[in-house]
């Protein structure tokens, strides 16, 4: 089957199981974010060296997405979508069953970074199976639900961390992917990766993106648009405690459920990205509008004084919302680039923005020191969505384009 091909029942059966993936995906790669002061209360580390310990798991796990990113993404193009959307899947659920079993740090660090490289797989092999196998008029619905739907999965995890423990927490996302592993039948390999595996022509061959001038160009732009996403996530939101202080809030922000908000927002900011690129048939535009909804509230928020718990909640909804072309991003980028090295482009992409929180965040701590929390924050997000809207500027329109093409 090819993108060219009416869509059929087992082509939304694949677009269920790469949302159902994505879903599970999500609760697992911010499980640990939500369960961080409960987890390393029961394993005995001393209040004084939670931060420090949590800097170092969480960092452990951005390591192996980083890792992972790569590997995935030349598996992918080498021998397969499925492959990858499944053996991803099976890593990150056997390790975060392993992870309700910790009893220390290190081993908590060891099992986060085998996580992490599991983590990175699934979206870019699920985000690639459901472009290059849908009509091509209609692959922005498929992406639209994957990324929608997967969102959610952060919400299920706030849910459960606050009914059960951390361990049985931990144990749900594993058993949740292992249960979808039995939901591939029906699920089919790309016509388009079927096309070309038995050709002589390089898969996955990563140099192959740094070594024109042009195709590096083009990848380096695909990034660049989603450098604001994990900053609001990462920062904005997650450090809402200090900017709440800084702002005179009545009462102390909860990271917590500002992330539960943010998700809710980005949830349904990707069905509507979706949604609107289908009817103006442009995702450029759509990503240029979400750009300016992250600008517009971020600023809000930042200027917020005496800001109330209630409009925090709707300001990291709202950001949320601005934040919601994350599906629209990552299909962008595997509309960019040929059949031989998309698994790859729409692997490393999301896990190397994600990454690109590390610069972001090391940047802000010295505009901090400079200038202050709130007009270092303000000064972050116009400069990445800056960045991020030039960079758009210099992509072609991807929307209808026929991806069934290879990278020479």
């Amino acid at each position: 089957m090819t993108n060219q091909e009416p869509n059929t029942k087992n082509v939304w059966i694949l677009v269920f199981v790469a949302a159902l993936g994505y879903f599970v995906d999500i609760y697992d790669l911010i499980i640990f974010s939500i369960v961080r002061i409960q987890s390393f209360t029961d394993i005995g580390v001393p209040v004084e060296e939670m931060r420090t310990k949590g800097e170092f798991v969480l960092n452990m796990q951005m390591g192996g997405l980083l890792i992972g990113g790569i590997i995935w993404g030349v598996l992918g193009d080498k021998y397969g979508r499925i492959k990858v959307l499944f053996g991803s899947i099976l890593m990150y659920s056997v390790a975060n069953i392993a992870n309700g079993f910790v009893q220390d740090v290190t081993t908590y660090g060891i099992i986060r970074f085998i996580a992490g490289i599991g983590l990175a797989g699934e979206l870019g092999a699920g985000i690639t199976l459901v472009s290059e196998t849908m009509h091509r008029k209609k692959r922005g619905y498929g992406t639209m639900i994957v990324a929608g739907v997967g969102v959610l999965g952060a919400i299920l995890a706030y849910y459960i961390s606050e009914w059960y423990s951390w361990r049985t927490a931990c144990f749900v996302g594993g058993g949740m992917g292992l249960l979808l592993l039995l939901m591939r039948v029906g699920v089919f390999e790309s016509g388009m990766f079927n096309q070309i595996s038995d050709k002589k022509v390089a898969k996955g061959k990563i140099s192959m993106l740094f070594t024109d001038k042009a195709r590096f160009k083009r990848y380096l732009y695909c990034l660049c648009i989603g450098l604001p996403i994990w900053f609001v996530v990462g920062v904005l939101v997650t450090q809402a405690p200090e900017i709440g202080q800084a702002l005179h809030a009545e009462t102390v922000l909860s990271a917590g459920k500002g992330v539960m908000f943010t998700y809710l927002g980005i949830s349904l900011g990707d069905f509507l990205a979706g949604l609107i690129a289908q009817i103006f048939k442009s995702r450029k535009k759509v990503v240029l509008v979400y750009q300016l909804v992250i600008l517009l509230f971020s600023c809000i928020y930042l200027t917020r004084y005496g800001i109330t718990e209630t409009e925090f909640l709707w300001l990291a909804f709202f950001m949320g919302l601005g934040v919601g072309y994350w599906a629209t991003f990552i299909t962008i980028a595997a509309e960019q680039f040929g059949t031989n090295i998309r698994a790859t482009v729409t692997t490393t992409a999301p896990n190397f923005v994600r990454g690109a929180l590390i610069p972001s965040t090391i940047l802000y701590g010295v505009f901090v020191n400079w200038v202050g929390i709130l007009p270092a924050a303000i000064i972050m997000i116009v400069l990445l969505s800056g960045i991020a809207i030039f960079a758009l500027s210099r992509l072609k329109e991807s929307f209808d384009k026929d991806l069934n093409f290879i990278e020479e």
